[in-house]
């Protein structure tokens, strides 16, 4: 399958967009850990990705609260339904990894939902940034912990939420994580 790529330059440095003939693939920022190495083609006037440089620059923007692009990452069946579920987290809500697993029926496998959320392939787009410990703490991102918490800021303030310095004004918001207070 052929792939097309662009970059969008954004607040959080610059993203790299895969596209395949009819949906976004990949979504890599600059220093993104586990970014594969694609081979693809030269992708600016790709309809696709002109469709979600532009979807992405009004989220930056604070003008866009979701994404509607077709989207196919590629993994495997649990990680489907991992990143599915990520993009049931509301803007500006956190959910734990605990909760996250028990969203998706699998109690008791936080790690693996864990290790399902570090191999997204569509940051930003599929909120992986949305997902924190236990606590409320911040945890790793592909990105960067500094990126994680730039991206859930920004979304407090598209939110309306107070411009509070620091995460735990996002942690508040815990009572959307599901079987939280």
């Amino acid at each position: 399958m052929k792939l097309y790529t662009t970059t969008l330059k954004s607040p959080v440095g610059p993203l790299r967009l895969y596209a395949n003939d009819g949906a976004l693939t990949a979504i890599y920022l600059e220093n993104h850990k586990r970014a594969p190495v694609l081979v693809a083609s030269d992708g600016d006037g790709h309809p696709v990705l002109r469709e979600a440089r532009r979807q992405l620059e009004e989220y930056f923007a604070g003008e866009r609260v979701s994404f509607e692009l077709a989207l196919e990452p590629v993994g495997t069946s649990f990680q489907q339904t991992v990143w599915k579920a990520l993009r049931e987290i509301p803007l500006g809500a956190t959910w734990s990894y605990a909760g996250l697993a028990r969203h998706i029926g699998r109690e008791g496998a936080s790690r693996a939902v864990g290790s399902a959320n570090a191999r997204n392939p569509l940051s930003i787009v599929v909120p992986c940034h949305r997902v924190v410990g236990t606590s409320g703490k911040l945890t790793g991102y592909a990105g960067g912990v500094p990126t994680k918490q730039w991206l859930l800021e920004h979304e407090q303030r598209m939110r309306g939420g107070a411009s509070r310095t620091g995460f735990n004004a996002l942690s508040s918001d815990r009572r959307s994580v599901p079987g939280g207070p």
